[in-house]
């Protein structure tokens, strides 16, 4: 017999009791992770550290510290470099977007992935969150391609992540809540891509695509085929920017 609450209870009737109760599955730490902060935020993030752990094991081979991984043959291999990517190597502005300069670089920015990506991968869903993040990457990269010193390099997630500010600030317009808090927090960001060695127009570019591409989201949301022909045009647009601009702006027209 089996200790119950009142009296004692059969085996067989307790197997038979515990038949019918539905257990819950416990997931793994992934899952659940997975399941707080989302699979594409996470996966992003992931992505980031590996390829700053990549530059950096780059750099100790080289001779140099593993902080200083842009000093590395595979960060110049990578980074946006307007002159080189007028001459082919069309992959450095989306390679650029996942490069940082350091591990505060890193740690700052991948912060604010987590804390924004997780928020609008829950509102808008996992691919048009990832759809938003890589058209802002590619709005900044386009913004520096057009407007930028043609001779400096240029690296970081921030384009992907004013992007992802822009966005919030259309939904949040769109469900009429206050903008005052973003707003603040966009104006300090702002300020501080004055600063040397910041890109202010890649941060501007990301903001404005990332706006532009929630306003899409927005609009067509009950139109699927709409919104995915809209963002892929989109997409060519920016590419085809970022491809041509840079001839444009080192030889002159």
């Amino acid at each position: 017999m089996i200790p119950a609450s009142v009296g004692f209870q059969c085996p067989a009737c307790v197997r038979e009791g515990n038949s019918s109760v539905r257990r819950v599955k416990g997931g793994g730490g992934l899952q659940a992770a997975g399941r707080r902060w989302g699979v594409v935020t996470l996966s992003l993030i992931a992505i980031n550290v590996a390829m700053f752990v990549a530059t950096a094991v780059a750099a100790a081979t080289e001779g140099f510290s593993p902080l200083d991984n842009n000093y590395s043959t595979l960060f110049a291999r990578l980074d946006q470099f307007p002159v080189a990517v007028s001459s082919g190597e069309w992959w450095r502005p989306l390679t650029a977007a996942f490069l940082h300069l350091g591990p505060i670089h890193l740690a700052l920015n991948m912060l604010a992935v987590l804390v924004f990506g997780s928020e609008l991968e829950r509102q808008l869903g996992r691919w048009r969150f990832l759809a938003l993040y890589l058209l802002s990457a590619l709005g900044g990269a386009a913004s520096i391609q057009l407007f930028g010193n043609p001779l400096q390099p240029v690296a970081g997630a921030s384009t992907a992540i004013y992007g992802l500010l822009g966005a919030l600030g259309v939904l949040m317009i769109v469900r009429r809540e206050s903008l005052r808090g973003l707003l603040t927090l966009l104006l300090i960001n702002v300020a501080i891509s004055f600063l040397p060695g910041v890109s202010l127009l890649g941060h501007l570019g990301g903001l404005v695509v990332g706006a532009i591409t929630a306003g899409i989201l927005v609009v067509t949301r009950r139109r699927p085929r709409l919104q995915g022909a809209l963002l892929a045009l989109l997409a060519v647009v920016l590419v085809v920017v970022i491809l041509s601009a840079p001839t444009l702006v080192v030889y002159g027209r």
